[in-house]
This record gives structure tokens, sequence and C-alpha cells, in this order.
């Protein structure tokens, strides 16, 4: 199931706690007070929170900042459940065309993009602490 992360969500901390390396502690929340363009939106099961995804929506575009799925459940498919879900939310929004950056050793991540029509558009030199990132752009409308 796909929930929407609201300011005074419980999950906030379990979130923040199941992904450390994405979040620090209060960043939803103060996110979510500082920045009326973004968006988070996690994956539950059995009450307890498999993933996570968060994008910004600025007008007619959009930015995938974060999508994580906890390492023991990778593979089931939730990544694709949360990119699915983002994608048809924007679209509903009327978004023309959502753009991320991938870290370039991340090949299941750029996988999972192309699998969902995105293409490779620029590289970013040193984008992550000497490696560099591909931008990707998914058009919407056409």
């Amino acid at each position: 199931m796909i929930e929407k992360i609201e300011i005074k969500n419980s999950k906030i901390e379990q979130v923040e706690k199941s992904f450390p390396q994405f979040l620090c502690k209060n960043s939803i929340q103060n996110s979510l007070l500082d920045n009326p363009f973004t968006e988070y939106y996690i994956y539950i099961e059995n009450n307890q929170v498999l993933g996570f995804i968060n994008y910004d929506i600025l007008y007619e575009r959009a930015e995938l900042l974060y999508i994580a799925v906890i390492e023991e459940v990778q593979n089931k498919k939730i990544g694709s459940k949360l990119l699915e879900f983002m994608i048809e939310n924007c679209q509903k929004k009327n978004v023309q065309n959502i753009t991320l950056e991938v870290n370039v050793e991340n090949k299941k991540a750029i996988s999972l993009y192309e699998k969902y029509g995105f293409t490779k558009v620029a590289i970013r030199k040193n984008y992550y602490q000497g490696v560099d990132g591909i931008l990707m752009e998914k058009e919407l409308i056409e």
C-alpha cells in the first residue's frame, strides 16, 4: 500500500530510521514545512515501511529526489510500484516531464528508470563525491 506522508504522520520517524543514508533527523518534517513543492510517499506492508519516494513538482515539471527500498525486500517490485505511482501522480497534475540524477555505477537504478521510459540526457561530472552522475528525463506530454 502506498501512503502519502503528511507533516503530522506517525510514520515519519520509522522512515527516517529505515533510511538514514538518505534522511537525517527531522528532514522529512522540515522539508514538508519548508518546501510546498515536495511530496513524500511510503510503501507499507504489515505496518512496516519498506520503501519511500520523494519528489518535487514544480509547476509543469517534476524532479525525482529519492527512491529507496529496504535491502531485504529489494527485487519485489516495490521500487517499480513507487515509480509508477509517481508517474501517474505527475500525469494527473499535468506535469510535462520528470528529471532525476543517478550515479553512473548504480546499474540497478538506471535499468529501472530506463524500463519506465527515462532517457539519458547528460553527464554530471563528479556529481557523487568524485563519481559521475547521469541526468535522465521522461517526457509525459509531447
